[in-house]
C-alpha cells in the first residue's frame, strides 16, 4: 500500500492519530479521551500535555504494526486551536513534537494546521470546493464560520456564534451538576432521547426560555444560570426533561442561525462539526426545526453532519489536509515545513 498520510491531533481532552489514503479513506484511526477527575469540569494544560506525551508511543506502535512506514508520504499535525495570531494551547505541543520526530525520521514533509481546520476537513467531503458555512460546535467552541479552502488548509472567518460560553460548556456543566462525568454530552443525549421517546405528545414545550439572538450572535451564560438552578432544586427524575429542554432550545438556535447565514450568503448547504454535533437527538431536533422554518420560507437548506465518530476531536481531518496540501506542494516541486 502506498500514498498514505499520517495525521496527529492532541486537543485538550483527546489523543488522536489517523492514517488516510489518497482517496481520503481512513486506513487507521485511534482516538481516546483523557480521563478527567470525577466531578471536574476540565484539566490543566500541563496535565493534558503530559498525558498525551505518555500515550503517543503506544499509538505509534499500533500505527506501524498496521502499515509500513515507507508508505507514508507526509505528516500533518494540529499545532494550535485556530489559525489566528495568538492562538495557542500547550497540549498541542505533544502532537507537534511527535510529528516533527516522525517527519525527520522518515524524511517526509510535515504540514501544520489548526485544530479547527481539522474539524472542517473531517466533515466536508469535497475539501477543494468553494465557500461553505461551517458550524464548529465543540466542548470549548461555538462558532459559525465562512469556510474556504486555501493553500494552507482552510480560511475560516467568524460570522456568528456565542459571545460567552460555548454550547459544549453549557451541556458539560449541566451534566456534571447532575453527577455525570466530564465530558457529559453523551449522557444528556441519552436522557433527552429517553424523555422524548416516552412522551405521548408530538410537541413538548421545553422548560427553558428561548435563547435571544442578536443577528447570529448570542449569549449562553443566562440560560446556564437557569439550568444550574433548575438542577439544584430538581429530583433526578426530572433530569431527562431538563436534558430535553436544553437540547430543544439549542436545536432551535442552531436551525435559525443556519437558515439566516445560508440566506445571507446565498449558500444552500451548512456543515456542522465538533463533538456537540455528534448528538443523535440534537441532529434530529435541528432537522425538525429546520423543516418548520422551510415550511414558512422559499429557501431550501441542506444541513450536513459528519459521521458521529468524526464529529468529535480526531486526526482524520488533519490527515486529509496533509494529503491535499502535500499534493499541491508536490505538483509545485515544493514542500511545507521541510
Amino acid at each position: 500500500m502506498s500514498g498514505l498520510y499520517l495525521g496527529i491531533d492532541t486537543s485538550n481532552y483527546k489523543t488522536s492519530i489517523a492514517v488516510t489514503d489518497s482517496n481520503n479513506n481512513t486506513v487507521f484511526e485511534r482516538s481516546e479521551y483523557l480521563t478527567v477527575p470525577e466531578g471536574s469540569r476540565g484539566m490543566r494544560q500541563s496535565e493534558a500535555f503530559f498525558r498525551h506525551s505518555c500515550r503517543l508511543p503506544d499509538y505509534f506502535d499500533d500505527v506501524f504494526s498496521s502499515i509500513s512506514a515507507s508508505d507514508i508520504r507526509a505528516v500533518g499535525v494540529s499545532s494550535r486551536p485556530r489559525r489566528i495570531e495568538g492562538s495557542y494551547m500547550p497540549c498541542f505541543l505533544a502532537g507537534v513534537n511527535a510529528a516533527r520526530e516522525t517527519s525527520a525520521a522518515l524524511d517526509i514533509p510535515l504540514h501544520e494546521f489548526s485544530h479547527q481546520e481539522g474539524h472542517a476537513a473531517a466533515v466536508i467531503d469535497d475539501i477543494s470546493s468553494g465557500s461553505s458555512i461551517l458550524f464548529h460546535l465543540s466542548g470549548g467552541t461555538t462558532e459559525f464560520l465562512t469556510c474556504r479552502p486555501d493553500e494552507n488548509g482552510f480560511d475560516l472567518r467568524i460570522s456568528g456564534g456565542t459571545k460567552d460560553i460555548s454550547i459544549g460548556q453549557l451541556v458539560d456543566r449541566a451534566g456534571v451538576a447532575m453527577g455525570y462525568s466530564f465530558p457529559s454530552g453523551m449522557y444528556l443525549d441519552v436522557l433527552a432521547e429517553e424523555y422524548f421517546s416516552g412522551s405521548n405528545t408530538c410537541r413538548i414545550k421545553p422548560g427553558l426560555p428561548r435563547i435571544h439572538m442578536d443577528g447570529c450572535h448570542f449569549n449562553l451564560s443566562g440560560i446556564e444560570t437557569k439550568v444550574l438552578r433548575w438542577i439544584e432544586s430538581a429530583a433526578s427524575e426530572e433530569y431527562p426533561f431538563i436534558a430535553y429542554s436544553i437540547f430543544d432550545r439549542i436545536a432551535e438556535l442552531l436551525a435559525a442561525s443556519a437558515a439566516k447565514l445560508a440566506s445571507d450568503n446565498r449558500i444552500s448547504t451548512v456543515y456542522m462539526a465538533g463533538g456537540v454535533s455528534a448528538s443523535s437527538f440534537l441532529r434530529r431536533s435541528i432537522l425538525g426545526k429546520l423543516s418548520y422554518i422551510e415550511h414558512n420560507s422559499d429557501d431550501i437548506l441542506d444541513i450536513i453532519f459528519g459521521e458521529p465518530s468524526l464529529s468529535g476531536d480526531n486526526a482524520v481531518g488533519i490527515a486529509r489536509l496533509a494529503h491535499r496540501i502535500n499534493t499541491t506542494y508536490e505538483n509545485g516541486n515544493c514542500y511545507s515545513g521541510k
